[in-house]
């Protein structure tokens, strides 16, 4: 008899943006294999009884291969257990998701996605960034800078012609190797960029900067995330202006007309 294998998704960072469903999967399960920068509040809601065990992949150093995943999900799972593999953001956006499917299929075990909130979204939104708008954008484009050993096909000059919002995953620190491939794609130089560091978070940083800046930004901790795009821009003055009608609105109401009717004393 075999258990079974669900792919969860982590969100962003914030515990409370975790889902219902993987939290109450995180107290029954018999196992947990999780991506190394999920955060130790999620991990905490994880059953004193069940087996973690942290399958992170980091850069710069020693980690474990996929295919040592996918051998502990199945030997698992054979075993009769409820394994949770719990991966930051959601687990089908690089999070290799594609691959651990393929591998579970290929051994007959049942397996489960639960989708989280995707880096993308919960970094838009904690720096108050619209990734689409009808002023700017009608589009927003995921890429990443890690395509574990593949070659990347993908036509950036295609994108930035778009007029689509870029939101670069895994950017690393490299910035002066994006700048010039998104200038030789064909953004322009002055294009507003957001750099955005352990989103939703505590310890979140938000770097706003231009393409023609990028290379000077400074080392922010991971994990991060690169937006490119007029977004940006308009994002920041829509806060300027919902700043500037309140405080019109405050001072209206802290200096009330006297009435028309009003008595003057002799």
């Amino acid at each position: 008899m075999k258990g079974k294998v669900y792919l969860v998704g982590a969100g962003p960072g914030d515990p409370e943006l975790l889902t219902l469903k993987a939290a109450r999967l995180l107290r029954s399960a018999d196992a947990v294999l999780h991506d190394d920068l999920v955060p130790g509040q999620i991990l905490k809601m994880i059953s004193p009884g069940a087996m973690v065990t942290n399958v992170g992949k980091r850069c710069g150093r020693r980690s474990i291969r996929q295919e040592e995943i996918n051998f502990l999900m199945i030997t698992l799972a054979s075993a009769n257990l409820k394994v949770v593999r719990l991966k930051g953001g959601d687990p089908l956006i690089f999070g290799r998701g594609g691959e651990e499917i393929e591998a579970l299929r290929a051994a007959k075990i049942a397996y489960e996605i639960v989708p989280g909130i995707t880096s993308a979204l919960g970094a838009a939104a904690s720096a108050e960034i619209p990734l689409t708008d009808r002023r700017a954008s009608s589009a927003v484009v995921f890429l990443t800078a890690h395509l574990a050993g593949y070659k990347d096909e993908t036509d950036w000059s295609l994108l930035a012609t778009s007029g689509a919002t870029l939101v670069l995953y895994m950017p690393g620190s490299n910035y002066r190797a994006i700048r010039r491939r998104l200038t030789f794609a064909g953004l322009s130089p002055d294009t507003p960029c957001a750099i955005v560091s352990r989103a939703t978070t505590a310890e979140q940083q938000i770097h706003r900067t231009t393409i023609q800046e990028l290379e000077c930004t400074p080392r922010l901790p991971a994990p991060t995330l690169l937006i490119v795009g007029k977004v940006i821009r308009l994002g920041t003055r829509a806060a300027e202006i919902l700043g500037s009608q309140l405080e019109r609105m405050f001072d209206h109401v802290s200096e009330p007309k006297p009435r028309a009717d009003a008595t003057v004393a002799p």
